[in-house]
């Protein structure tokens, strides 16, 4: 999986440089970050760990006359390694919309949006030193799919609403089924409700500087309406020089579908509520940006 990741990451750029047709654009940041502490009698203590993460964050989008079409990858994997626990995941996520509008004016589209969720490697819940399989790949995956209007008020910002999208939450696994809110021994859960996405995609400082924000918000037309599903991933990087990139990734979720379990020395499972969810990144490491 890495490798493929790895060479996705390498691949893209050079394929790109021949996309360069008239309505065609597209820009990417893509890398690798490393980081390693080592201790020798150290007398506050503490562990020797090494950490890698490859990601890549890619816009490709076309536009021209009345058409708009924005198409949007992010894909990330890392890992960090101790002596005691060994390589554990702590980065996975592969996220990919396509949205295609039709222009009403200036500013305001009709559009159609897919929206596909899902990560690379199986996941772990560790507790001492034990390790509970809680996601593999496409356990659990996303896919909207969605009509409504998108609002682009310049070419750095834009809106989507729909009143009408329909939501499948998917495991490849139905031994995973209720972790993710999808009833036993089924692999779907169709929902239909109204979506509203922003992205804003920035760069500063002579364009050393990249920010991009993609926010998803789902809310079902059921009786949980009004309780509303939040995806928001952040991306900033900044060239030190042309291939050192700082990197800072975040992820916040909310989804009531999935509850948190708490398990006791008999191993009895305790259902609670659905928390937020939050994680984020912090690298320095090799870098392209095209």
């Amino acid at each position: 999986m890495k490798k493929s990741l790895m060479f996705l990451a390498a691949l893209l750029p050079l394929g790109l440089s021949a996309q360069e047709e008239s309505g065609w654009s597209h820009d990417g940041l893509t890398g690798v970050n490393f980081s390693q502490t080592s201790f020798t009698n150290w007398s506050e203590g503490g562990e020797n760990n090494v950490a890698h993460n490859i990601y890549l964050n890619l816009s490709f989008n076309y536009k021209k006359d009345k058409i708009a079409w924005t198409n949007d990858l992010n894909a990330n994997y890392g890992q960090n390694y101790t002596n005691h626990y060994g390589w554990r995941k702590n980065l996975d996520n592969l996220n990919y919309a396509s949205k295609f509008g039709h222009k009403i004016n200036d500013k305001w589209y009709y559009a159609a949006l897919l929206d596909f969720k899902s990560q690379f490697a199986d996941g772990f819940k560790y507790s001492d030193d034990s390790r509970e399989l809680i996601s593999k790949l496409l356990t659990p995956a996303y896919l909207n799919v969605s009509v409504g209007l998108d609002y682009k008020p310049d070419s750095h910002l834009a809106f989507y609403f729909s009143p009408v999208a329909g939501k499948l939450t998917m495991v490849a696994d139905t031994a995973f089924s209720v972790r993710y809110g999808i009833e036993p021994e089924k692999y779907v859960k169709p929902q239909l409700g109204a979506i509203f996405k922003a992205n804003a995609s920035y760069t500063f400082f002579e364009d050393r500087m990249t920010l991009k924000s993609a926010l998803d918000m789902f809310t079902a037309y059921d009786d949980t309406f009004g309780c509303i599903d939040v995806n928001w991933d952040v991306l900033i990087g900044y060239n030190l020089t042309k291939l050192l990139t700082l990197t800072a990734q975040s992820t916040l979720k909310y989804d009531d579908d999935i509850k948190t379990y708490e398990t006791d020395a008999n191993g009895n499972k305790t259902v609670h509520g659905a928390k937020v969810q939050f994680k984020e990144m912090v690298g320095i490491g090799l870098s392209y940006k095209f």
